[in-house]
């Protein structure tokens, strides 16, 4: 963002008076009954009051920069508890990030917040225009596999797989490549390719040892592996543990458990 500092929020500036100029005749809007309806006013979500920006990501405090003091601390502290609530209560979760938007909605980390919490909360389409709206405002492609995945959430995975093929996807670091293979193996499941969503997981990154910034990608790409065998008619699913808490049976060993399939045809 260029240019000097911008205020996000409407706090400071006069008030604007929505009636008629102060020489027109009272009696035209004296009893408020032809006035303009006002916006109902918004209640933000609460925020315990432990919660503090500092909490917050520097590099993401940074991009609040350009928002007043008092302004970037509370759209900090939402996006705070975006993130506590995200993974459990995304509905909490997308009440903060709607507070934080409104406070902030020309941020791009603020958009893809939104967009992220409204993708938890199943809104699809909502997510997509937020994802796009912070894709354009911050030049990043890190979230294009969830972009791709709510296209599959819409019904479209058709659209996933044009995502998945564009130019976009080259700029993905290896995790974020990780992540869109699961979701390309998800949009072939959806059109019952269930053959070709087994290869698109066959990755280097499924066997053997990866950094430790890529062992919880590598996870889900091989339990993304292990379902889209047992779709394919190529693995009977593994034993769910009994409900009265005895043996499951033995674990199998990561590796071990990586069964390679060739490609039939």
């Amino acid at each position: 963002m260029g240019g000097g500092p911008r205020r996000e929020d409407s706090r400071g500036g006069p008030r604007r008076d929505h009636g008629p100029s102060s020489g027109a005749p009272r009696g035209a809007w004296g009893d408020r009954s032809d006035a303009p309806p006002r916006a109902p006013r918004v209640v933000e979500p609460t925020i315990p009051d432990d919660v503090t920006p500092d909490a917050l990501d520097r590099d993401v405090r940074r991009d609040l920069s350009s928002l007043s003091a008092d302004n970037a601390a509370e759209v900090a502290r939402h996006l705070v508890m975006v993130g506590v609530l995200l993974d459990d209560e995304p509905e909490k979760a997308l009440a903060h990030a709607r507070a934080a938007q409104r406070r902030a909605g020309r941020v791009g980390v603020v958009r893809e917040a939104m967009g992220l919490a409204a993708y938890r909360a199943g809104l699809y389409d909502e997510a997509l225009r937020e994802l796009r709206t912070a894709r354009r405002l911050t030049g990043s492609q890190a979230l294009l596999p969830v972009m791709a995945d709510c296209e599959r959430g819409l019904g479209r995975p058709e659209r996933a797989l044009e995502a998945a093929a564009g130019p976009a996807a080259q700029e993905l670091d290896r995790a974020g490549r990780l992540e869109l293979a699961i979701v390309v193996a998800g949009a072939r499941q959806d059109l019952g390719e269930l053959d070709a969503a087994v290869l698109e997981l066959q990755l280097p990154e499924l066997k053997g040892s990866v950094p430790p910034e890529l062992r919880e990608a590598q996870a889900r790409l091989r339990e993304a592996y292990e379902d889209a065998l047992v779709a394919a008619g190529r693995r009977a699913p593994r034993p769910e543990a009994p409900q009265d808490g005895g043996p499951a049976g033995p674990p199998a060993d990561d590796d071990d458990a990586v069964l390679w399939v060739e490609d039939p045809s």
